[in-house]
């Protein structure tokens, strides 16, 4: 099984992601998020805690990644990232299917 992590990587290398809670909160409510991730480690909550409400509303996968700083390497920063939404999910899209699949 692939990881969150791995998944998000592979999209940021051949497909499209968006970063960080209000660029992720826009790709929720256009509905051009195929998966998001958030970190457990978020502080203060507030900052991501409406995305699993909206993703549900829309009918998107939401996970809690145990990271925001595992997120941040996933996406090629060198800072923790609050939240993820990939958009293309290019080479991972099988991976993206498996995932989905396992976690609801």
């Amino acid at each position: 099984m692939v990881s969150v992590y791995e998944i998000i990587e592979i999209a940021r290398k051949t497909g499209k992601i968006e970063k960080g809670a209000n660029e992720t909160t826009k790709a929720v409510e256009l509905g051009t998020a195929k998966l998001v991730a958030y970190g457990a480690d978020v502080d203060p909550k507030e900052i991501v805690q409406h995305l699993p409400i909206i993703a549900k509303e829309k009918g998107i996968t939401c996970v809690e990644a145990d990271s925001k700083k595992k997120l941040g390497i996933a996406v090629g920063i060198g800072v923790g990232c609050s939240a993820v939404a990939i958009v293309d999910a290019g080479e991972a899209e099988k991976d993206l299917a498996s995932f989905k699949k396992s976690a609801k």
